[in-house]
């Protein structure tokens, strides 16, 4: 969520934050939390949203572990150890960035793409753990480690 800023006056204040994934708003006003379904004719909101948003600590909880198990996965699987360096390069805050080449997105959808032409076993093994064999999906779990690695050299170059 971001913080857009604040609307209204006097008792009618509400401070707006904007869903960075979706655009969708939710209105705060004291210690209540609206969701702004519409904005105009357009509904902002799908049904899954919302209840993404009634969900229980304990739900949030398991969405994260689960995320962080994706995550170690990654990081540890042939398939991104064997691209690792590949995949890194594309990023221009890398110490080994290569310029001139694609986006780290395009780079990965390719690689993945090249990897499901050949029926790589890394990458089949890779699809049946994160239950998907969509690229975009794929492509988002795979660079998921590369921002950590280049968040982390940043910080230690800033150090």
């Amino acid at each position: 969520m971001r913080y857009v800023g604040k609307e209204g006056h006097g008792n009618d204040q509400v401070h707006v934050f904007k869903d960075a994934s979706t655009h969708s708003q939710i209105a705060l006003k004291n210690t209540f939390v609206t969701l702004r379904e519409k904005h105009g004719e357009k509904p902002h909101w799908s049904d899954a949203e919302k209840a993404h948003y009634k969900n229980t600590d304990a739900e949030i909880d398991a969405e994260i572990v689960a995320k962080q198990a994706e995550l170690d996965f990654t990081r540890s699987c042939p398939l991104y150890q064997d691209h690792r360096e590949q995949l890194l390069s594309h990023y221009k805050d890398w110490p080994g960035y290569q310029a001139g080449g694609q986006s780290p997105r395009e780079a990965a959808r390719a690689l993945i793409g090249i990897l499901a032409d050949a029926n790589d076993p890394r990458l089949a093994a890779f699809a049946e753990y994160m239950r998907s064999n969509d690229p975009e999906h794929l492509t988002h779990q795979l660079l998921a480690p590369c921002h950590l690695e280049v968040e982390a050299s940043l910080t230690v170059a800033t150090v």
